[in-house]
């Protein structure tokens, strides 16, 4: 298709008939159109910009913005804010922590307004206090927004019996929300961390992905392997006519 732009002889006889615009129309409509691309580049770059920049970057090239800008800006950066805040609070813990008794009220009854606390009274060398520390540890990772810690049982509680370890408080503002004392109530060391995680979701404290209780698999599936072994009736009976 012939360019109607192009200085030729058809071009000049169209536009005597009126067929094209005068070629000084068409140059400005051309201006106007590159100036209207100009101006959508402009705005999409400074959107692009702002997006990309940190909070002190964005005050830094605030006088650049105008004011439909600032406007913008000014609700992206509240959004900036909102968002950091969020991470920060749910970045707050993240690791199991090891306290002392002296450290009990600050780290557990002052922890917070709806900061749950999970504490694990523990012992050295008893293997279960070991495994439930493991455990607590992943799940400190898990659920960065409350706080894990640990302390040897006799340090929190003078002359706790040992027969009670491991034992798992769940506190929330500083109130017992739950416990789990002794070994029996973990069973033992085939204790999992999705079991752990669960026993301590059904208090509240954590909000779990799992989708039902890791340990009921374990029955269901001891429950099968025991009807399996059993005899039925009619195999009793034709045992005895044997």
């Amino acid at each position: 298709m012939q360019d109607p732009n192009a200085d030729t002889e058809w071009n000049d006889i169209l536009r005597k008939k009126g067929i094209l615009p005068p070629k000084e129309k068409l140059e400005e409509q051309r201006q106007a159109e590159e100036e209207r691309e100009q101006q959508i580049l402009q705005q999409q770059s400074v959107v692009k910009t702002y997006e990309d920049m940190t909070l002190e970057e964005l005050e830094d090239n605030e006088d650049e913005f105008n004011e439909e800008d600032e406007r913008a800006i000014e609700m992206y950066r509240q959004q900036r804010i909102a968002e950091w805040k969020a991470s920060q609070l749910q970045k707050k813990y993240g690791e199991l922590l090891e306290i002392s008794g002296q450290d009990y009220v600050q780290e557990i009854t002052k922890a917070g307004k709806d900061i749950w606390v999970i504490l694990h009274l523990y012992k050295q060398g008893i293997p279960l206090c070991a495994l439930i520390n493991q455990h607590l540890n992943g799940l400190a990772k898990k659920f960065p927004e409350v706080k894990f810690v640990k302390a040897i049982s006799t340090t929190c509680i003078p002359n706790y019996p040992d027969r009670n370890l491991p034992t798992v408080f769940v506190y929330l503002e500083g109130d017992i929300k739950a416990q789990f004392i002794g070994p029996l109530v973990f069973g033992g060391m085939n204790l999992t961390r999705d079991e752990l995680e669960w026993k301590i979701s059904e208090s509240g404290a954590i909000k779990t992905d799992l989708e039902e209780n890791p340990r009921k698999q374990i029955q269901d599936q001891l429950m099968t392997s025991i009807k399996c072994s059993v005899p039925t009736r009619r195999e009793e009976s034709d045992s005895e006519d044997d």
